[in-house]
């Protein structure tokens, strides 16, 4: 292979880290994410597994610099007191993380009493992002969620009250039998808590899961599109005036206050994933780990183990290993280039054509002449000089221009 190493080290200005913990107590009707409940008797082995990918990644990638953090899941609040500070010291001990680096949990409300919140930001976590969905407890139970309406506004205040000062709340919107009075009722509620970020969501029936077969035999009804822009133009209109900005597609936050972790997604950044099914993107190479949470802990181990160590052929190296923990791809111009284009377009503030040249080496806009043109003449895009961005009737069908930029 005569890849460069150059090709796969992270750059001096770092990498975000995601951790993915696949522990659930329940799983909703509605989730496809690699979790699992009824696995509990799997969590003490996954620490020491997952403690050993970390180190072994920082030792093949020479300690290189982290700017995020981001456990996911799953449910990381659902990990047994001290894991996470045992997986934040190891990481710590393997990477450079930034003084002033974003770290962040995601959290079901049930778990968060003042306690609970008290031991997550003493164990290092600076960004919470709690999984309320909804502020109606039939909704609520429709979703399978594990929390009432109260337990949500209770989990909030409890982790001001720890001293949290970072607080992403995620909501649900276009849920069956789901009026446009709750969903006012809802976002209104949850705005005069004043989260830091809010992210809004619309329900996908996703093939394979229990809510799809739900409304496949009938039992609920089919998700309304119409209902569902309503809901997002509500959102839009409400969260302006209550002074949050609307920076990417579902998101939104108060100044200063954007997810730093799901930048780097969304500006085609280097990420390293640990865990079961968790996914990198370094240099040109994307690569993942097996899904199954029982074959990660033993693959996991052994992988470590086999010993990986920098060396001049580094990307040989890793991809050969990889392959006995997960599965790898090559990343060639035009895919880099089409992700580069419609990860960045996410961004409700536009993507820079001069930076993004600046990324890929490849002067974008000359490359993406006509498609853009095509997106400006269809009304999906607008231009003003070096940035490009969505129109705001895009919002709701930004695929339509995404897709154009896909070899």
């Amino acid at each position: 292979m005569t890849t460069s190493r150059a090709s796969i080290i992270v750059p001096a200005s770092g990498m975000g880290l995601y951790v993915h913990v696949p522990f659930c107590k329940t799983k909703c009707p509605y989730c496809d994410f690699n979790t699992y409940q009824g696995i509990e008797n799997l969590m003490e082995p996954f620490l020491p597994s997952l403690k050993a990918e970390i180190q072994s990644w920082g030792e093949t990638l020479a300690h290189p610099a982290v700017t995020s953090i981001f456990f996911g899941g799953g449910t990381p609040s659902y990990l047994p007191p001290g894991y996470i500070e045992q997986i934040l010291a190891c990481i710590q001990s393997s990477y450079q993380v930034d003084s002033g680096a974003e770290i962040t949990i995601e959290a079901n409300p049930g778990d968060l009493d003042a306690a609970a919140c008290a031991g997550i930001l003493a164990q290092g976590v600076n960004r919470l992002s709690i999984g309320v969905q909804s502020l109606d407890n039939d909704l609520l139970n429709l979703l399978g969620r594990r929390h009432q309406a109260s337990e949500a506004v209770d989990a909030f205040q409890a982790a001001r009250k720890a001293g949290f000062d970072n607080v992403n709340l995620d909501l649900m919107y276009g849920l069956p039998n789901q009026s446009i009075h709750q969903w006012r009722k809802t976002l209104d509620s949850l705005t005069s808590l004043e989260p830091e970020h809010i992210s809004l969501y619309a329900l996908t029936l996703e093939e394979g899961t229990p809510m799809h077969r739900w409304a496949e035999e009938g039992k609920i009804p089919e998700p309304d599109p119409d209902l569902a822009a309503d809901m997002y133009q509500y959102a839009r209109e409400s969260l302006a005036a209550a002074g949050y900005h609307h920076y990417e597609i579902s998101n939104w936050s108060l100044p200063d206050r954007a997810c730093g972790h799901n930048l780097v997604y969304w500006e085609n950044g280097p990420y390293l994933g640990v865990g079961p099914g968790a996914h990198s993107r370094l240099g040109d190479w994307r690569f993942w780990t097996v899904l199954s949470p029982r074959d990660y802990n033993t693959k996991a181990t052994a992988w470590a183990q086999s010993g990986i160590q920098p060396a001049d052929d580094l990307v040989e190296t890793v991809l050969e290993s990889v392959q006995t923990l997960g599965g790898w791809e090559h990343l060639g111009p035009e895919t880099i280039c089409s992700e580069t284009m419609f990860l960045g377009l996410r961004l409700l503030d536009g993507l820079n054509l001069s930076g993004a040249s600046a990324r890929t080496g490849v002067d974008m806009a000359g490359k993406f002449q006509a498609p853009i043109q095509e997106c400006i003449d269809l009304g999906l895009l607008v231009r003003d000089g070096d940035c490009l961005k969505l129109t705001e009737s895009a919002y709701l069908i930004a695929n339509q221009a995404f897709t154009r930029f896909l070899g």
